[in-house]
């Protein structure tokens, strides 16, 4: 019995896309749990409407259900509560969102003009110390440098 000849008979031809890189031309391999490095002075992204909403409703969910130790129970009822609630409902939580946000974003630009500063310190930290360097520090520098050259005098 004679076959004729099929595409899978005929010899095949190396693809340029498969072919194997040699040497440098291999890009190189980054591990794969390597990790960026969180700054610990990074202010934390503020909580969305839902978040804010969950945290009163997980309050009142516990003293009715006091028995009740399930996450997954309460943050389901929760999320159940929050479809049902209309928009009107939603407002207070939805304000007190953005008004979190903006104090995170004030927070956030104080945090990033800092850090390009050359510091990753608190906002805080920097106020209280800047006015405390501005109104001493000037002061004693130069009655520091004048006591050291009437020193240097007398001898």
């Amino acid at each position: 019995m004679k076959r004729g000849k099929s595409k899978t008979d005929a010899p095949k031809k190396a693809d340029p896309k498969l072919a194997v890189r040699k040497g440098s031309e291999r890009p190189a391999k980054k591990p794969k749990n390597a990790k960026a490095e969180k700054d610990p002075n990074k202010p934390k992204r503020p909580p969305s409407a839902f978040f804010v909403f969950m945290e009163e409703f997980r309050k009142t969910y516990k003293e009715k259900h006091p028995n009740n130790k399930s996450v997954a129970v309460i943050g389901k009822a929760g999320g159940d509560k929050w479809k049902t609630l209309s928009e009107e409902d939603k407002a207070p939580h939805v304000a007190k969102a953005a008004k979190l946000k903006m104090e995170y974003t004030k927070k956030l630009a104080t945090y990033n003009k800092n850090l390009s500063g050359g510091g990753s310190r608190d906002a805080a930290d920097v106020d209280e110390d800047e006015s405390d360097k501005s109104k001493s520090e000037v002061h004693d520098d130069e009655d520091g440098e004048e006591g050291s050259e009437e020193a240097e005098d007398d001898e």
